[in-house]
């Protein structure tokens, strides 16, 4: 006589698994809750209960991340897109409420200020730690929501909005700034206005020489992206600060050929383009990438197209040889 298979239980709404974990989150059992939410989760998603999947991955985040386990939140986070691109599920705004709520549970927490002593660098060098984790815990879970926008519906640089947020936190929280990251996620962002006043930020913190040379990044990474609206507004922003003033930027000569460069863009000038860029060569050359960028400029806005640098390097070859 065979025996049956036993039948597999039907699982509950999701809420009653909500509010269990949740206990379980406050007796402070936070590793234990973490096993539960990833293995419960997971019996939702085999059910194609998706909705409810997002539901507990979602509470699970946010509560871990308020209870300070920042690399379990993180977790369930990553978890949640993964679940979200599983299901595929479209980008909309509520969606990105969602990952908003996310996002807005992680840890902001100021370094320690005026240290001193063996002790209290101890407590720095901690404080450091934890901050590059929170920092990297953080980006993993916005870089995948990123990714999970551009595929489901979003702009194809990815969401605008999660962009925003990557480039807030990422400035002020990392211990070791890194302004060209910033920068990066701001300009595929849509809100120039914010990033006009983490420049001006920015500018009161940073070391002598790196102002201009964080404007002048910003405006040509608009410009390589054909965005000249934000790249003149933000640059009309920047100038209605104090700091601005302070710092005399208008005397940068990098600064100066950012000034004569936008309106150049917007008339059919490239001779004048290359003359500016033959003018102001030394001041571009401070930073490596600005060449590559006004070389993206070109093509899009002149329809120059680019030098391949093996392309160059074999016609060298080939002269030689003649």
């Amino acid at each position: 006589m065979s025996r049956e298979r036993p039948r597999r239980a039907t699982l509950p709404p999701a809420e009653e698994n909500i509010k269990k974990l949740e206990n379980v989150i406050h007796e402070g059992n936070y590793y234990g809750a973490q096993q539960m939410y990833k293995s419960i989760s997971a019996r939702y998603v085999s059910a194609q209960r998706h909705s409810e999947a997002l539901d507990i991955l979602h509470s699970g985040a946010c509560l871990q991340l308020k209870n300070g386990q920042v690399t379990c939140g993180s977790e369930l986070a990553v978890i949640y897109v993964e679940t979200l691109v599983k299901a595929k599920v479209p980008y909309d705004d509520d969606v990105l409420d969602c990952i908003r709520k996310i996002y807005k549970t992680f840890p902001q927490i100021p370094l320690p200020q005026d240290l001193g002593e063996d002790e209290d660098m101890q407590e720095l060098n901690e404080a450091l730690g934890a901050a590059k984790i929170r920092v990297d815990c953080c980006l993993s879970f916005l870089k995948a929501a990123i990714k999970w926008s551009a595929e489901f519906g979003a702009h194809r640089n990815g969401s605008p909005e999660l962009h925003v947020m990557l480039a807030e936190y990422v400035y002020s929280e990392s211990p070791e700034l890194d302004m060209t990251r910033v920068s990066y996620h701001f300009v595929r962002g849509n809100n120039p206005k914010k990033f006009a006043s983490t420049l001006v930020n920015f500018m009161g913190k940073c070391y002598p020489g790196e102002d201009d040379l964080a404007i002048a990044r910003a405006i040509l990474m608009y410009l390589a992206m054909g965005n000249l609206r934000d790249a003149n507004f933000l640059m009309d922003e920047l100038k209605k600060h104090a700091q601005y003033k302070e710092h005399d930027l208008h005397r940068s000569d990098l600064i100066q050929f950012i000034n004569h460069l936008l309106p150049t863009l917007q008339r059919d000038a490239l001779p004048l383009f290359n003359m500016l860029r033959t003018n102001y060569k030394s001041n571009i050359d401070r930073e490596p990438a600005f060449n590559e960028r006004l070389d993206e400029i070109a093509e899009l806005f002149y329809g120059v197209q680019r030098r391949n640098p093996m392309q160059g390097m074999f016609g060298d070859i080939f002269k030689m040889m003649g």
